[in-house]
């Protein structure tokens, strides 16, 4: 007798867009010109901060009449207009919910223009349940055109799949409906940091961050490891970070070497390397073992980024002090077991298009305390 599939439990607050996942990931692999089939407004938040990182991203504006009768001139003239207007090295096609529904086929447009530069045709929709699918399209897409090879491709889709797990065990599609929470006060998780270093006590400091938002993240460990040298502490203090430039797609090695060049200027000490920038998934996994083989004895610990994807074995009986950009993060969080949790809640904008290291709420506050300390 099969099976019965159990069904998924229905998350009702909102969650992250496949077409924006896509878009993202194009952005990842260098793309110079994405163009957005469907209605004019589709993703515009994303499509207008993705333009500050460097990526002009344009639209097909369907509107009623396209609904009807198809969107493909529309696509032609603008794939034309971008090939003559931009002069584009690569260019991306991606789908919306509007254009998929009514049986566009992104390739026939392609066809017909025969662009001289690589396209990739990402047909997604927002109606997936995990927007890692959107990721997944855009990588076929490219392993298609050859831009990255089949063991990247594998690689990403392992990264993907295991990103997902993350979000269903303790992210945002772990509970029906998680209420936003803006997290605890950061004067008061900064003064009992402070405490903390001030008493001596040992300290694990884990940047653990997902792409770009490492350039903020990032200085939250360094305001720990400077506040920590400023008060003769500095040797209590392990630096983890994700920061390998030798993996991950073109943009995430290029943003690791950023951070890790701005953190040695600054005299930050890496202890350890936990993974690449998009390799937070499992990152966590890689720092729980060395934790568990040298520094199970630790005080507390400081995890900056993804504070979820860390296991919580070798760390529960740790003070934990975890920084989040997610509102919907707080609830899951405490629930592990994670004693402070902050919110860098402007984060993501503020670190499209940067090559350096951007100052958080949390750093500047811990810094300013400091000077008193």
């Amino acid at each position: 007798m099969p099976v019965k599939k159990e069904k998924e439990p229905l998350i009702m607050h909102p969650r992250p867009s496949s077409i924006v996942a896509a878009l993202y990931t194009l952005r990842d692999l260098d793309t110079d010109v994405v163009i957005l089939h469907g209605p004019p407004g589709c993703s515009f938040k994303h499509a207008r901060l993705l333009e500050e990182d460097g990526m002009r991203v344009v639209t097909t504006s369907l509107d009623e009449t396209g609904f009807v009768f198809g969107g493909k001139d529309a696509l032609v003239e603008v794939l034309e207009k971008v090939i003559e207007r931009f002069k584009p090295k690569r260019i991306g096609i991606v789908g919306t919910c509007a254009s998929m529904i009514i049986g566009e086929e992104l390739h026939e447009a392609v066809m017909e223009v025969q662009p001289d530069v690589p396209v990739i045709e990402v047909e997604v929709h927002a109606g997936y349940r995990n927007n890692t699918q959107g990721v997944i399209i855009a990588l076929e897409s490219a392993l298609a055109s050859g831009i990255i090879s089949e063991t990247e491709f594998e690689r990403q889709k392992a990264l993907l799949k295991e990103a997902t797990m993350v979000e269903k065990r303790h992210g945002a599609a772990s509970k029906e409906y998680l209420e936003p929470n803006r997290g605890d006060l950061k004067y008061k998780v900064a003064g009992r940091l402070l405490e903390l270093i001030k008493q001596g006590k040992k300290g694990i400091n884990i940047l653990n961050a997902k792409k770009e938002t490492a350039f903020m993240f990032a200085d939250i460990n360094l305001a720990v490891a400077e506040v920590a040298e400023k008060l003769g502490c500095g040797s209590n203090i392990v630096n983890m970070v994700n920061l390998d430039v030798n993996v991950g797609l073109p943009k995430n090695r290029r943003n690791a070497r950023e951070i890790k060049d701005d953190l040695s200027q600054k005299g930050f000490e890496i202890h350890h390397i936990i993974g690449g920038l998009d390799e937070y998934p499992v990152a966590g996994n890689t720092a729980s073992q060395i934790i568990g083989e040298k520094y199970g004895d630790y005080d507390f610990a400081v995890i900056a980024g993804v504070p979820h994807a860390l296991p919580m074995d070798n760390i529960k009986n740790m003070e934990l002090f975890s920084i989040t950009n997610g509102p919907r993060q707080v609830v899951p969080l405490k629930e592990m077991g994670h004693t402070h949790v902050v919110v860098e809640i402007d984060l993501h904008p503020k670190t499209l298009g940067v090559s350096h290291i951007v100052e958080s709420e949390f750093g500047a506050t811990l810094r300013e305390m400091a000077k008193d300390a």
